[in-house]
């Protein structure tokens, strides 16, 4: 039976590297940050130490590897958002989109947000990749101002105050303070409100409705998000 190294190696160098990287976000998921180390995925997926050092040169360079792959997936979940004549809707639709991916990738949510590996601080090219994350959301602020529907001000400022909210209500579901349809309702009156917050006539925008969504986070996902000291809160969150 071939190794997993040895069917990526078949595919490709790209699919090497992917290889490595789910392996490394899996164990991050189940076992935590001190599994992942370069000799224990080498073992994991057959192959010698060596092609993780010529790959990633070290742990940082692998870490740093998943948060760059953390912010690329996100933003070609927002490059699948259909465009629509409508910007407010298609404004919606990408903050919706961005509730949906974390919710269907949340261990990278974690190393790209919350600091899932400790010590870990992103290089200035991981940084540059996450810049371009939001900005298809900026371009559909600036969409809404020319429209006129919301008032003039600067499109990239707004689509961060935008994302900070996200950020927030998507990090609490994540946690498991806010859950299933509690969850999507709540986020949906958020982003409702701070669409209203910019708008030319508040009244005109209605509550977006949400969607279904993904399944609900793994609870192997959500106890890696969770510290013992915050696991009751998260508890009595639930019943909110």
């Amino acid at each position: 039976m071939s190794t997993l190294y040895q069917d990526a190696q078949r595919a490709g160098q790209e699919s090497v590297r992917t290889t490595i990287l789910d392996r490394a976000i899996d164990l991050l998921v189940t076992e935590g940050p001190a599994a992942l180390t370069m000799r224990r995925i080498a073992t994991d997926i057959g192959s010698s130490t060596k092609v993780l050092y010529t790959l990633f040169g070290g742990k940082e360079g692998l870490v740093d590897a998943l948060y760059r792959e953390g912010f690329a997936r996100l933003r070609r979940a927002q490059a699948r958002v259909p465009a629509v004549d409508d910007p407010l809707a298609h404004l919606t639709q990408l903050g919706t989109a961005y509730r949906e991916h974390a919710l269907a990738e949340p261990a990278y949510y974690r190393v790209m947000f919350e600091q899932a590996v400790p010590g870990y601080r992103p290089s200035a090219e991981a940084l540059a990749v996450a810049g371009t994350a939001f900005d298809a959301s900026a371009a559909a602020v600036a969409a809404c101002i020319d429209a006129g529907v919301f008032r003039p001000g600067d499109a990239e400022e707004i689509s961060k105050i935008f994302w900070a909210a996200s950020h927030g209500a998507v990090s609490l579901e994540i946690a498991g303070h806010f859950a299933g349809d509690t969850a999507a309702r709540r986020y949906a009156a958020l982003m409702t409100a701070v669409g209203r917050a910019f708008s030319t006539d508040p009244e005109s925008i209605p509550v977006s409705v949400p969607g279904s969504g993904p399944d609900p986070v793994p609870d192997a996902v959500q106890k890696s998000a969770s510290s013992p000291s915050t696991s009751a809160a998260a508890r009595e969150g639930q019943q909110s």
